[in-house]
């Protein structure tokens, strides 16, 4: 065999084996069940990480999910700095995961779950180039306060930056409070998380990346980068403005954000 047919050969598996893992990911989140790391057995790259959770997500929407939306992940240089990383991460929403403003979900749903607050954008009409901060307004209608839920796959809550980016950024869930018109600031508003109705963090909008417009953004870039459409009516999350707290069964988890109001659910 020529050394040229050998790297065929071992593309190909990768590919195949790229393929079983999006399955198992798939699987682990739709039955709440933790696996193993991927990056403890193998490498597999940033673009192949998120090639693994464009196929996962393409299972869920197989089973009937929607694509409703993009999150944005370390939108703090303090987080990128704490994984060795220079650039944001993203994931997606499907349909399953939008909870209502003061509903409910179930624990049994979830592994690990943690709680972030953030703020989140509506989109009003396609995108389908790299906008920045002051363009991106054009294409919002809305903003709001909001709750994401995270849950990681992977046991003991550890990855590397592979494994959470093949496991969707450990997105599960979403709470969207009440929206406000795209000229309401976002600049430096406190923000306040509550489990109980006790503050358990808190942390200034300013703290996504100094501008969550800027947030967006960076969004509409990686989405190009990554040949993700970007549609109306999408959700955007923009990113945690505090560290995620962790949520237990039976606890109401709220969070305040200044001139923005409160969003809140039941962990039930």
């Amino acid at each position: 065999m020529k050394f040229e047919d050998i790297n065929k050969y071992t593309f190909f598996a990768v590919m195949k084996n790229l393929e079983e893992i999006a399955k198992e990911i798939h699987l682990a989140a739709a039955n709440a069940y933790e696996i193993e790391q991927i990056s403890l057995s193998q490498d597999i790259g940033i673009d192949n990480a998120y090639d693994i959770q464009a196929q996962s997500i393409a299972h869920r929407i197989a089973d009937g999910e929607t694509l409703i939306g993009l999150k944005m992940g370390f939108t703090s240089v303090a987080k990128m700095q704490q994984m060795g990383v220079h650039d944001m991460i993203w994931g997606r929403l499907t349909s399953s995961m939008l909870i209502h403003n003061q509903g409910n979900t179930p624990f049994s749903k979830y592994i690990h779950p943690r709680v972030e607050p953030e703020i989140c954008f509506q989109i009003s009409k396609d995108i389908d180039d790299v906008l920045d901060e002051n363009q991106v307004k054009e294409y919002v209608s809305g903003v709001a306060g909001a709750i994401e839920i995270i849950d990681s796959r992977y046991k003991n809550f550890k990855f590397s930056i592979e494994d959470v980016v093949a496991d969707n950024c450990s997105s599960i869930g979403f709470v969207v409070g009440e929206w406000f018109p795209t000229h309401t600031s976002v600049d430096n508003l406190k923000i306040e998380l509550l489990l109980d109705g006790v503050v358990c963090e808190t942390g200034n909008s300013n703290d996504i990346l100094g501008d969550p417009w800027k947030a967006l953004a960076a969004c509409t870039r990686l989405a190009k980068q990554y040949n993700q459409p970007i549609k109306a009516g999408m959700y955007i999350m923009a990113g945690a403005a505090t560290s995620a707290a962790f949520v237990k069964e039976g606890q109401h988890v709220s969070a305040t954000i200044e001139t923005l109001g409160s969003v809140s659910f039941d962990m039930q």
